[in-house]
């Protein structure tokens, strides 16, 4: 019985530590499910999917992306992109619980001083780095 209570009580205050990101990821969420998207659960995360929002991500300057994580969200274009990625994207969604609401400041920081050094800003940013790792 305790260690339920335990389990339960971590898994909350993971939530909650990462909800800032979650919020916005909601947000974004909204605007898809508002122009023609849908949403779903999947693994304790929110899959957005669909809408115009996910239109961007196939027409990104650096090339398309499939999905992208923000806190217990994950906002991709299409199912069959959510479904690739989606091993991935959790790995996100447990650095997340981990980092809290430092998360994007630091992957963002992190992709700026790789860019500023001419190096990968998204593939040698430490976080994606153990994306792959874990999900080859």
């Amino acid at each position: 019985m305790f260690d339920k209570v335990v389990r339960v009580a971590v898994r909350g205050f993971r939530l909650i530590w990462a909800s800032p990101n979650s919020a916005i990821g909601l947000l974004a969420g909204t605007l898809m499910i508002l122009t023609g998207g849908r949403v779903r659960s999947r693994r304790g995360a929110l899959e957005f999917f669909g809408g115009w929002p996910s239109r961007i991500f196939s027409r990104l300057p650096n090339g398309p992306i499939a999905a992208m994580t923000l806190g217990h969200v994950i906002l991709g274009q299409d199912d069959h992109c959510l479904e690739r990625a989606r091993d991935h994207e959790h790995v996100h969604v447990v650095q997340y619980e981990r980092w809290g609401p430092f998360f994007l400041p630091a992957y963002l920081l992190c992709s700026l001083v790789l860019w500023l050094r001419g190096r990968d800003a998204y593939h040698e940013n430490p976080f994606e780095a153990e994306a792959y790792r874990k999900v080859p």
